[in-house]
């Protein structure tokens, strides 16, 4: 299992929901972060908890429709923190359309800038660091949502992401960067709604084993329920196990 102590992730959606308890578990096993949301206020929480359990960490502000504020984002990090882990969580569900043939275009446009595009176009930048130092992890949160046409614009999203991220996995793929995607299953947060099956804690540590598998295979799905319940160690033998 690979040990995250000392190393720095980058968590984009840190300030609340998945990103919020992903945050707080990374900082438990001594791993360092960068913590994203649209305003530095929203991490302030997160911030001084993670802080308080002994690592290094810091926050960063960056609204991902906007591709050149997210460069800008990505500049500042690299030039002063060597990011070993990628959780790419952020994400938006732009609407449930009662009626799925008044799904206006906007749907989808807004959804793949955030939902798509952004989460890539850091991969694009942070991977090839990771190539050139020899380890990297990515972790891209993905949706299990099918059959659903009234957020068309949200599940096709996801599923472009599922596209791209396991097409850059084979340029890895047998090596120490390792890409992942992980479904965290219907969740209580402020995307899934109160009604939803499972609190987020449940899906801790399904949605981090990305960032621990040690066994050089990129391109895996990985459903955090899976996992729900199981201790750290227990959780990654049982995702090597299946390869």
């Amino acid at each position: 299992m690979t040990n995250v102590k000392g190393k720095w992730a980058l968590i984009t959606g840190a300030s609340r929901g998945l990103g919020y308890h992903m945050a707080v578990f990374m900082a438990k096993q001594g791993c360092n972060l960068v913590l994203h949301s649209r305003d530095t206020k929203n991490t302030q929480k997160v911030l001084s908890e993670v802080k308080a359990l002994g690592v290094e960490a810091y926050a960063v502000a960056c609204e991902l429709s906007d591709l050149n504020a997210v460069e800008r984002m990505l500049d500042d990090i690299t030039a002063k923190t060597q990011i070993d882990i990628l959780f790419n969580d952020a994400g938006v569900q732009i609407a449930y359309r009662t009626d799925c043939f008044t799904t206006p275009a906007e749907d989808y446009s807004a959804s793949f800038v955030i939902n798509t595009i952004a989460p890539m176009m850091i991969c694009y930048r942070l991977v090839p660091l990771m190539m050139a130092r020899g380890f990297g992890r990515v972790i891209n949160t993905t949706s299990g949502i099918k059959d659903d046409p009234h957020q068309a614009g949200y599940s096709a999203s996801k599923a472009a992401l599922d596209k791209v991220t396991t097409d850059l996995a084979t340029v890895t793929n047998g090596t120490d960067v390792i890409i992942s995607l992980v479904d965290p299953g219907w969740c209580r947060t402020d995307l899934g709604g109160p009604n939803a099956f499972h609190a987020p804690e449940e899906a801790i540590p399904g949605m981090v084993i990305g960032a621990f598998v040690n066994d050089q295979i990129s391109g895996r799905l990985f459903s955090a329920q899976d996992y729900s319940g199981l201790s750290l160690d227990a959780a990654v033998s049982k995702a090597e196990e299946r390869e």
